[in-house]
């Protein structure tokens, strides 16, 4: 593989001190697939560092996404990589399939570049994350979905997921979801469409999915910049299994765009840095909390059968326990200690049994056929 290095060079009044970002690409489904790595200039491969993905919107290209997140002097002090691909093209526009689309497996090619990633560099695999704008912010919901057994905790900027999606996902872990939207973006509705989901639907998804306390903290961001055009407001869902959380940014009268972002393309908010808050959200979860031994050990996990089911579902799970199913939008459709539960009223779908002791609160999918 070829690589081609660019040098960013940042002078201040006091000191210079130079990053690199190393353009690549891989082989991955029949294709070659390309790629961009900001390295920062304290990376010398002796430690193992966090890797952080950022997948660019519709219509963008990997370098536009690399400037407009802005995550490059974060990545200084915090000290980790941030990989930029590049989707495919469909129409003549580039893009990422995020359950829509052409054939291209984007979860695939992530997969792939996760494992060439870290031959060439000392990469943390307890700590790679994904974050993307708008399709970007798309396709990183379908990671947390589908390659979950990699990626640790996502974020999403103006992206939310498509209703087809929401009934095929199965990501069999709690997930930790950062979620930024503007009430008035006008390209993803806050409200969701016939194919997109409610900004606000999709949040209460995560927060079922990883058995977060349903009632949020609830905290005004301060409104340090009153000529943006816009206000924040922030949403944190703690208690999820594994320590996982969910948390909403939600811009009022923001637009289809970054907070703080260098440049400004819309209503823009400028309370708050996103990059650096997707960062602080990363930064406190590792992949071993969710898939290591001890989720497999706790006592409190429980098996559902069968799943998928059209009459009768049993609940094996241990004695003294309170069990609640919800639907896909958060409704709560039962609330019961009987481990044998009859779903033939239930529309078809997808369901999520929460089961509850003193101690641990644990979730599975139900499918009712």
């Amino acid at each position: 593989m070829k690589k081609l290095l660019l040098v960013f060079v940042l002078i201040n009044a006091t000191f210079a001190f130079s990053q690199t970002t190393v353009i690549d690409s891989i082989y991955s489904g029949g294709m070659y697939r390309n790629y961009r790595v900001y390295k920062p200039a304290a990376y010398n491969g002796a430690t193992a560092w966090p890797l952080v993905f950022d997948l660019h919107g519709y219509t963008s290209s990997a370098i536009n996404e690399q400037f407009y997140s802005n995550f490059m002097p974060i990545a200084d002090t915090a000290h980790f990589l941030v990989v930029y691909p590049n989707g495919t093209f469909s129409g003549g526009q580039q893009y990422w399939n995020a359950g829509f689309g052409t054939s291209v497996n984007d979860i695939q090619f992530i997969s792939n570049l996760i494992d060439s990633l870290s031959t060439q560099y000392n990469i943390d695999l307890n700590s790679v994350y994904s974050c993307g704008m708008s399709n970007g912010g798309y396709m990183s919901h379908t990671l947390a979905c589908a390659l979950n057994t990699k990626i640790a905790a996502i974020a999403s900027v103006t992206g939310s997921m498509t209703t087809l999606q929401r009934s095929t996902c199965v990501p069999n872990r709690a997930v930790p979801v950062m979620q930024i939207s503007g009430n008035a973006d006008g390209t993803v509705s806050y409200t969701g469409s016939s194919t997109s989901l409610a900004i606000d639907t999709l949040v209460k998804y995560w927060v079922i999915n990883n058995g977060c306390n349903p009632t949020p903290v609830f905290t005004a961001v301060p409104n340090i910049n009153t000529t943006d055009g816009c206000t924040a407001e922030h949403y944190v869902y703690n208690g999820g299994a594994m320590g996982s959380s969910v948390e909403l940014y939600k811009i009022i009268g923001g637009g289809h765009t970054w907070p703080s972002a260098p440049v400004t393309i819309g209503v823009t908010n400028r309370d708050f840095k996103a990059s650096e808050k997707i960062w602080i959200f990363f930064r406190k979860y590792h992949l071993n909390q969710f898939v290591g031994v001890d989720e497999l050990s706790n006592e409190n996990d429980f098996i559902v059968y069968p799943n998928p089911a059209s009459e009768m579902v049993t609940i094996n799970a241990i004695e003294n326990v309170k069990i609640e199913i919800f639907d896909i939008n958060g409704k709560p459709m039962i609330t019961t200690t009987n481990k044998q539960i009859d779903i033939s009223n239930f529309s078809k779908g997808v369901y999520f049994i929460v089961v509850n002791d003193s101690k641990n609160r644990s979730v599975k999918k139900l499918v009712k056929m």
